[in-house]
């Protein structure tokens, strides 16, 4: 196989062909069913599946045998299902399937984009690309097939491919087990998975995910009064919603620290990531920090470079995502609130069960409320997190030659804070699969916040890394 011609290949595609539908695909939005109930009536989710569907069955036929469908289950979001039959010479190699995996709904829209920029709003600057869902991870269909596509345009053989693109993602995935379990007879036993839905430490080498936490988390509603009530009569004698929410919240987090207090919330992290952490620290510098827009004069947690990485992929902690309850600052008058509520988003680490930690922080906050409040907490949802399974020595080993090839730098390795269920999930109906995954979201590409962006030049090495790494798994599972 030809590096320099992946190189040629995969870089002219994109320029030509996937940034200017990525563009298309960043104007529609498609937000998750969390942020969109009536995402069926708007048919935005619909638009996307259109675009990507529609480019990529007019790549399908250089494959021989190739298929593309849009499965359907009733009441579900859509499901992008792409086969590709083993290409090339014959071999034991053919017997195998690859899976790669990534998903087309966004998270919402965000409030602090630059003036210039907006969700909806692609613009290219330099080697970005603005605009909600282009890395996260609009481009892992496109990217999929250039890989594919590279191998097909020097006859380079590669094992059964097959391409799942889901739509609830961002939702927690809830409709994908699903899917799983009707396509299961035809997805068969993967050998490989790939998943292009996760982050990087920097744009200058290929990093490997090693693990991804779990999350639970919902709405915690605190109700004192039927309505509100002036609160120059009130105050002293209601106890505020506020303070009553606010006290709750201490059962889980120290308000000074952020540590989350319940030790059943914590697994021990295994000695091995937490050697990854270090490296992954002396790597990084503080790049592991000040990759965020910090305030002027703001700090991380703890100058710990280590720690901190641990604490963003391995241990618990809580983010409180949204309000309700209280109006605006320019509509606010002298009223006592009759309730408060908050959405909580809590991270809990690789090896815990979202289930269980979910009702966990159910009893948690809902027992014994002060004054006798109404105190609710409804589950949204509850996704398990996943911790790698060893890599095979040959694919730690095409892992490096292709970082080399593509990046000119050393592979890296680094636990993601982020979830993404699909993972475990195929971890436990596929204990014996590999898994390769990796993403685009690096520094300052801001995931899920404001002037979002696509650093360009990765998706690109990204998807020549998957092309290399897929042959060299042919030829492995050909010597079997």
């Amino acid at each position: 196989m030809d590096t320099s011609r992946i190189t040629s290949f995969v870089s002219g595609l994109w320029d030509a062909e996937i940034v200017p539908q990525l563009v298309e695909y960043i104007r529609i939005p498609n937000k998750s069913p969390m942020f969109d109930a009536q995402w069926r009536e708007h048919g935005y989710m619909d638009q996307a599946v259109t675009l990507m569907e529609t480019w990529a069955r007019g790549k399908l036929s250089a494959f021989e045998g190739a298929t593309l469908e849009v499965v359907r289950l009733e009441g579900r979001t859509p499901l992008i299902y792409i086969d590709v039959p083993a290409q090339g010479v014959q071999g034991k190699g053919t017997d195998e399937t690859v899976v790669l995996y990534g998903h087309l709904d966004k998270q919402p829209e965000m409030t602090g984009w630059a003036e210039d920029l907006g969700p909806w709003k692609p613009v290219i600057k330099g080697d970005k690309l603005y605009g909600r869902g282009g890395a996260d991870d609009g481009y892992a269909i496109f990217g999929s097939l250039a890989a594919l596509l590279a191998l097909r345009d020097q006859g380079v053989p590669h094992a059964r491919c097959v391409i799942l693109i889901e739509a609830c993602e961002e939702s927690g995935s809830y409709d994908l087990p699903y899917y799983v379990d009707h396509l299961a007879d035809r997805i068969g036993n993967p050998a490989l998975v790939v998943c292009l839905d996760s982050g990087c430490g920097n744009y200058d080498q290929l990093w490997l995910t090693t693990s991804l936490r779990g999350m639970t988390g919902g709405n915690l509603t605190v109700q004192v009064l039927e309505e509100g009530v002036h609160s120059g009569d009130a105050s002293g004698v209601v106890p505020s919603s506020f303070r009553i929410l606010r006290d709750i919240l201490g059962r889980l987090e120290d308000p000074k620290t952020g540590t989350i207090l319940p030790r059943e919330l914590y697994v021990d992290i295994p000695p091995q990531r937490v050697e990854q952490a270090r490296r992954s620290a002396e790597v990084l510098g503080t790049a592991v920090y000040d990759k965020f827009p910090f305030v002027e004069g703001m700090k991380p947690v703890t100058d710990d470079l280590s720690e901190l990485v641990l604490n963003r992929t391995w241990r618990p902690q809580l983010a409180v995502t949204g309000i309700g309850g209280m109006p605006p600052l320019d509509s606010a008058g002298n009223v006592l609130r009759p309730k408060t509520a908050v959405k909580l988003s809590l991270r809990v680490p690789p090896t815990l069960s979202g289930a269980e930690a979910g009702r966990f922080l159910k009893q948690l906050l809902e027992k014994d409320p002060p004054y006798g409040a109404k105190v609710t907490f409804d589950l949204e949802k509850d996704g398990s997190g996943w911790n790698a399974p060893a890599l095979s020595p040959w694919l730690e080993d095409a892992v490096a030659q292709a970082s080399q090839h593509y990046f000119g730098a050393p592979a890296a390795y680094m636990g993601e804070g982020g979830s993404i269920p699909f993972m475990g999930m195929l971890g436990e109906k596929f204990p014996q699969a590999q898994f390769l995954i990796t993403g685009v979201l690096g520094p300052h590409s801001n995931a899920h916040g404001p002037n979002e962006f696509l650093h360009i030049p990765t998706g690109k090495r990204v998807s020549m890394v998957v092309a290399d790494v897929v042959a060299r798994h042919f030829q492995e599972a050909s010597k079997a």
